[in-house]
């Protein structure tokens, strides 16, 4: 009697929906915080993927807001919510919490899917973890500038692009520009400035019509005023759209809108959590180890543009570009 309830508890125990045997935990690492527009939609990518068949619990490092000084402190944080949570896998969000942990995680099983990477992984010495691989994140500089060149009226010789002084600026710096703060792209050249104050933000933006045809506003989420106090992002990026005497344009689509800057190829943060979900599923699922999966690179970009900043400094799109590029408000 005893094998036969055994044997329809089984049967009972295999009929049950997944979510009533209890669902796979995934533990969400974010460098940065959940006000972040990047981290919004990249946590909905991730949410378009794993939909209600798993348990998503996050943990917040906020190194956009806060000094460098206490990120040590938050990763050690975020390594205590992993032992007290213990998620079946783990997905890092950006350069700062796969800098400060992948160590720790490289000793553990536990699988881990990062993204929205813009160093070599090599530099955070996981090349050799078997738990461990990702997505990365690449910039379309090179390809970008051209494009935003023969959108102005006038021949453009030179460009400014504006970003704050966040470690994924310095990386982008050194993996784009190898450290040099001038380089020539198509003929025209650029010019990277890295700031970490706000009041030399905006004194640099203010000159840019003697020496600039156009800006980039790249990164600007580190900004501390002369009191050390963090200047939002989005009165960075208002602030700048409205005072630049140079048309703005951006890398990233949390850049891009009426009252920001006018558009550009850009990345989407939500395809970078997109493919990241995809990968961290098919390695809950199948059981495949992270690092046959081989590291990844979202999609390659997008033409996002706003048809309001258009207006507003005369740009008409070429058809061909129009036909393919997002417009928005």
């Amino acid at each position: 009697m005893k094998k036969i309830i055994t044997s329809c508890l089984g049967l009972i125990l295999l009929c049950l929906p997944l979510q009533l045997l209890g669902k796979q935990k995934v533990l969400i690492i974010e460098s940065y915080h959940s006000e972040f527009a990047w981290d919004q939609n990249y946590i909905d990518g991730i949410k378009s993927v794993f939909k209600d068949d798993f348990e998503l619990l996050y943990f917040q490092m906020d190194t956009k807001r806060l000094p460098k000084t206490a990120y040590q402190e938050r990763a050690n944080k975020a390594w205590e919510h992993f032992q007290k949570t213990k998620p079946d896998l783990v997905i890092l969000g950006d350069d700062n919490a796969l800098n400060y942990l992948s160590l720790r995680f490289s000793q553990t099983v536990t699988p881990v899917i990062y993204l929205g990477i813009n160093n070599n992984p090599r530099h955070y010495n996981i090349h050799h973890s078997k738990n461990i691989t990702g997505v990365l994140e690449r910039p379309l500089i090179k390809r970008a500038i051209p494009t935003v060149a023969q959108l102005l009226p006038q021949k453009v010789t030179s460009i400014l692009l504006m970003f704050d002084n966040s470690l994924t600026s310095h990386t982008i710096l050194e993996e784009v520009f190898s450290t040099n703060t001038q380089i020539i792209i198509s003929g025209i050249k650029v010019e990277i400035r890295l700031i970490g104050d706000w009041e030399t933000w905006q004194n640099k933006l203010l000159s840019t019509a003697n020496n600039y045809d156009a800006v980039f506003l790249g990164l600007f989420h580190t900004l501390k005023d002369k009191d050390n106090n963090h200047i939002p992002a989005e009165q960075v990026l208002q602030w700048s759209a409205k005072n630049t005497p140079v048309p703005p344009f951006g890398f990233w689509d949390f850049s891009i809108g009426q009252d920001k800057a006018i558009g550009g190829l850009v990345l989407f943060g939500y395809e970078q959590g997109k493919l990241a979900a995809e990968m961290a599923k098919e390695v809950l699922t199948t059981g495949i180890e992270p690092y046959q999966l081989g590291t990844k690179t979202a999609e390659k970009g997008s033409y996002l543009f706003s048809r309001k900043a258009l207006q507003k400094y005369g740009i008409t799109l070429p058809q061909k570009l129009e036909n393919k590029a997002i417009l928005i408000d």
